[in-house]
């Protein structure tokens, strides 16, 4: 990914948990209506909330491989990571060719060799040439990958269900047009920097009543964790604190520092304590 932007990991995760997932969304997408915009298509049906949809999502979002690879391009840049997106999409026959975008530019500010974001597009049907498989364009990425233009000719990502697109938030991209005669369908996890706010209003799609059914780590992805110092606090201490049978009307704040922090106060409030 460091070197053109992108991967593709075939057969990640086994074609059953694939059929399981699609089979818990099916309803979902029946019951979606198309988007409006140009960005968004007019022939496309995305939803988000994807943990909450389907227990499926889990070993997705928690695969080991896919959060190892986002670990090690994202936390030089923050004390955590983040779930930034969990969405899923539906292109119907007839949308066409999606602008070429990079996701990091939701952010506004200047960009750099620090990457925002990690992708991760699961197809859920085959994805061809013919029925809109995403366009990535190599070596688009990072903070000399900015040509005034795009590059003429994208990499097409086919592939078979349980496999993993995965890409820059730096990475130029976009879906392709469907000229199939069926529908194709995805889900997208993304992981961002912890101290950004996320593209999915998290605590919005995941409240404490649903996010007491994760598991702790996915919890913490999913916005129940702060990101030092202190940041996403509820009343100054972790927002996990809702997660519990009970929560305490009343509570201390609790510092949540970095390391480097944590020892330049110390070493402050020891002197002053002392009267000096």
């Amino acid at each position: 990914m460091r070197e053109t932007g992108y991967c593709i990991v075939p057969d990640l995760v086994p074609r059953a948990t694939i059929e399981a997932f699609t089979a818990d969304l099916d309803p979902v997408f029946e019951a979606t209506p198309f988007g409006e915009g140009d960005f968004y298509g007019y022939r496309t049906k995305r939803f988000g909330s994807l943990l909450k949809r389907s227990l499926h999502a889990e070993a997705l979002v928690l695969d080991p491989v896919i959060l190892a690879a986002a670990e090690e391009l994202l936390r030089e840049g923050c004390d955590r990571i983040q779930l930034n997106v969990a969405q899923a999409l539906e292109i119907h026959p007839g949308e066409v060719r999606q602008f070429p975008h990079r996701d990091e530019d939701m952010w506004a500010g200047a960009k750099s060799d620090q990457e925002y974001l990690v992708n991760v597009i699961w197809p859920l049907d085959p994805f061809t040439e013919a029925n809109g498989a995403t366009h990535l364009y190599p070596h688009s990425h990072g903070g000399a990958g900015r040509p005034e233009a795009p590059p003429a000719t994208p990499v097409i990502a086919e592939c078979a269900p349980g496999s993993a697109i995965c890409f820059l938030g730096s990475t130029l991209h976009g879906a392709g047009a469907n000229r199939s005669a069926a529908p194709r369908r995805a889900v997208i996890f993304g992981y961002s920097l912890g101290w950004l706010k996320p593209y999915e209003n998290l605590w919005l799609a995941y409240p404490p009543a649903v996010a007491r059914g994760f598991s702790p780590e996915l919890a913490a992805l999913a916005g129940y964790a702060q990101h030092r110092p202190n940041l996403g606090n509820y009343e100054g201490q972790c927002p996990s604190v809702l997660l519990g049978e009970t929560t305490p009307t009343h509570l201390g704040a609790i510092d949540a520092l970095r390391p480097d922090q944590q020892s330049a106060l110390a070493d402050f409030a020891q002197i002053e304590r002392g009267g000096a």
